[in-house]
């Protein structure tokens, strides 16, 4: 007879079976039907693989989160993702926070920065906005809750897993390579697109409506792989004064090289984007580094090349043959006509939102507005900007405590710069920060970019770096001797290669 044990293990082959075909049932079912009561309880063994896996590889989940997160876009754009981005994006940082949870990490930087007071704010601001009846409406927590997700606990999830994730040096270079390196695949992207064309995917979003923000009046804007060319062209502007800043003041040959290449095709990148705002970022960052360098020859050298700059886009007509230059100029043009039309736009939510310091809220289907409802209008008007997207939302109010929280980052880090750093490559990474996030809140300020993807993780990220480099300061300049005395033995033995040879 066999035994019980022997016949319930020849009954598992069975069961797995249908366990799978039932966890195959439930993603068709979620794909076709959206998060129904089944999908959701057949997911649950995923869920449960997947923190285990979590736990056991949170270093793997995070750097894998942090290349999708650069690339999510284009992945959806070509089909790779069939799924909303907000469960591939937000489900591995849920995760990853589940995993700190179950097994602490230490962290060598206290948590309680000017950061997190500046989030919290923000997060209890929009916790008030539950209650916000200005349009009339039921409430809607669902509504709200979604919201919260974009507005608010992006912010939070961000600030806790790079402060629990990157700890040390080489995962602080590391951040930094691997956003230059997927810097340096946007910019080839973008200069595939400008000599080779679009390809199928990329023409069937342009046809699909984006053609009338990316090919105006003959001028065309690249956008790599990115949401669109504004947010392309701002990012790369930022990240342009970020990486000439990082290899400014680097120490390692290596890194010197990779951020100068990457720097400088982040450059070439604004300007295929057609975005003028990409300017505006790259110049606010190096005008902020300016004053954190405290150079007298840094801000000779800057001023001299920024009026020269200036100067040229401004009052000559030198390259106007390049459509990308044509473009920039038209930052300097008081009567560009999409100028005025944001401006436009901005005084019609100004009369209209006088009698709503709130805002119409984040706790509403903004899409069941009704026609009659005058806060209809409010919706309808295109925001053009972040800061006017949360003016739209969550009032005049909820834009002067966003503001406040993004200064207070800014501030914060600027302060650690300036007076808590002496390494000169520490000092580099926390300014070049400060500076890239200025530049971003400049391109926030004129296109709605600051909480698409990569801005986030990226530039709110960073800052959270710049928190956490005074207390492993000492172990950078360790590992920082350490990289740079295997440079140098390199380097001797490849000229020992080369004597050898010559003999």
């Amino acid at each position: 007879m066999k035994s019980y044990s022997s016949t319930y293990r020849e009954g598992l082959g069975g069961r797995g079976i249908v366990l799978f075909l039932l966890f195959l049932l439930s993603l068709f079912n979620f794909y076709t039907l959206g998060i129904t009561g089944f999908a959701f309880v057949c997911l649950i063994p995923a869920g449960l693989i997947l923190l285990a896996l979590a736990l056991k590889h949170q270093e793997i989940m995070f750097w894998a989160f942090f290349a999708i997160n650069y690339f999510v876009m284009g992945l959806q754009r070509y089909g790779y993702i069939p799924i909303p981005i907000t469960l591939v994006t937000l489900g591995p940082q849920f995760l990853l926070l589940l995993s700190f949870i179950i097994i602490p990490r230490q962290t060598k930087a206290s948590m309680a920065t000017p950061m997190l007071l500046g989030i919290i704010i923000w997060t209890l601001y929009l916790c008030t906005q539950l209650f916000n009846e200005t349009c009339g409406l039921p409430i809607d927590v669902f509504a709200w809750m979604q919201n919260m997700n974009f507005f608010a606990f992006y912010f939070i999830l961000c600030y806790i897993i790079i402060f629990k994730m990157i700890n040390s040096p080489d995962k602080v270079m590391r951040f930094f390579r691997l956003w230059a390196y997927f810097s340096l695949v946007a910019a080839y992207w973008a200069f595939r697109q400008k000599t080779f064309g679009w390809d199928d995917a990329e023409n069937a979003w342009l046809m699909s409506g984006a053609s009338r923000t990316h090919i105006i009046g003959g001028s065309i804007r690249y956008f790599s792989f990115f949401s669109d060319a504004a947010n392309f062209g701002c990012h790369t502007g930022a990240a342009a004064a970020v990486f000439f800043i990082i290899a400014l003041t680097s120490k390692l040959r290596k890194d010197k090289i990779l951020f100068w290449t990457a720097g400088a095709l982040s450059t070439y990148s604004f300007f295929n984007s057609g975005t003028r705002s990409g300017l505006m970022c790259f110049m606010a960052a190096i005008v902020l580094y300016v004053f954190l360098s405290k150079s007298v020859k840094l801000t000779s050298f800057v001023v001299t090349t920024s009026v020269i700059f200036i100067f040229f886009l401004a009052c000559t007509k030198i390259g106007n043959g390049n459509m990308q230059i044509r473009r920039m100029r038209t930052a300097f043009d008081s009567n560009d006509a999409s100028k005025n039309v944001r401006d436009m736009n901005k005084e019609a939510l100004k009369k209209h939102l006088q009698d709503a310091p709130f805002g119409m809220g984040i706790n509403i289907d903004e899409n069941n507005i009704p026609p009659f409802n005058k806060f209809k209008v409010v919706y309808e008007t295109s925001n053009d900007s972040t800061y006017v997207f949360f003016w739209q939302r969550t009032g005049i109010i909820g834009v002067y405590v966003f503001a406040a929280m993004n200064i207070l980052i800014l501030l914060g880090g600027c302060f650690i710069t300036l007076t808590k750093l002496q390494n000169k490559a520490c000092k580099g990474i926390a300014a070049a920060m400060c500076c890239g996030f200025l530049g971003l809140q400049a391109g926030g300020y004129a296109n709605h970019i600051l909480l698409q993807y990569p801005n986030l993780i990226l530039f709110y990220g960073g800052m959270v770096i710049v928190y956490i480099l005074p207390a492993i300061e000492g172990d950078f300049e360790l590992y920082e001797q350490r990289e740079f005395e295997k440079e140098e033995e390199r380097r001797r033995l490849k000229l020992e290669k080369k004597k050898q040879s010559r003999v």
